[in-house]
C-alpha cells in the first residue's frame, strides 16, 4: 500500500489532484478542507500520507482502484475512524470533510447536531448516527486546536486554515499551534490566514521579535 506521496502539485480540482512524481501522475482524491488548503500550491511540492482502495463491487468484476491524500496522518487516522460510521463509506465522508478536521471532532465531541448537519451529504438523523458512534472516541483530533490549552479559547476558522496550510507545507502540528498562538497573542489585530502564515514564519526564523 502507498502510506505517503511527494512530488509537484501538478493541478488541483474539485476533489482531487494530480501529484507529479518524476515522469508519473498520480491522481489522488482530497477532502475538501485539504483542496482549500493546497489552493495556492499549483506548481509548488507537496507530500500527503495517502489511503488506497478499490472502487465498485466484487460481483460487477470492475474494481478501480483509488487513492486518497490527507496533509497529516492524524487526519488519515481520523478519516479511517469517521468513516467506520455505518453507511458513511469513502465517496460520502470525502464530501462531508468540507470543514476543518478539528472542527468536526469538536463539533462531535460537543454532540452538536447543526454543527454536522452543515456539511455536505449530512443530514439530521445521520448527523445523530456520528454522534452517537463516534462521541468520545475523537477527543485527541480535537485536542491541541486552542491557543492556551484546553482550557483556553478556541481557534478561529482562519487560525484553522492557517494551520492547515501550513502542515501542508511541511510543518509539525504541535509546533505550528504554538506558532499561531504566539503570533496572534503580539498580533491580535490579524484576522485572516493570508496574514498569518507569512507571520508564523517570521516568527520561526526570529525575524520577528
Amino acid at each position: 500500500m502507498i502510506a505517503q506521496i511527494e512530488g509537484q502539485l501538478a493541478r488541483l480540482d474539485a476533489g482531487k489532484a494530480l501529484v507529479r512524481v518524476g515522469a508519473v501522475c498520480y491522481e489522488v482524491m482530497l477532502p475538501g478542507y485539504a483542496v482549500a488548503a493546497l489552493g495556492s500550491m499549483v506548481g509548488q511540492t507537496v507530500s500527503l500520507c495517502t489511503m488506497e482502495y478499490f472502487e465498485g463491487t466484487l460481483g460487477g468484476g470492475n474494481l478501480i482502484p483509488r487513492m486518497v491524500g490527507f496533509l497529516s496522518p492524524a487526519e488519515r487516522e481520523f478519516f479511517e475512524r469517521f468513516t467506520s460510521v455505518k453507511g458513511m463509506g469513502i465517496k460520502k465522508g470525502l464530501k462531508s470533510l468540507a470543514m476543518p478536521i478539528a472542527t468536526i471532532a469538536e463539533s462531535v465531541e460537543a454532540g452538536d447536531e447543526k454543527m454536522l448537519i452543515a456539511l455536505p451529504g449530512i443530514g439530521k438523523r445521520f448527523a445523530q448516527l456520528i454522534i452517537a458512534e463516534l462521541k468520545g472516541k475523537l477527543g485527541d483530533f480535537a485536542v491541541g486546536t486552542r491557543l492556551a490549552g484546553e482550557g483556553g479559547p478556541a481557534f478561529a476558522d482562519y487560525q484553522r486554515e492557517a494551520l492547515e496550510i501550513l502542515i501542508a507545507w511541511g510543518e509539525k502540528r504541535a509546533e505550528v499551534i504554538e506558532m499561531i498562538g504566539l503570533a496572534c497573542k503580539k498580533y491580535p489585530d490579524i484576522r485572516t490566514a493570508e496574514q498569518l502564515v507569512p507571520l508564523v514564519y517570521r516568527l520561526k526564523q526570529g525575524v520577528e521579535v
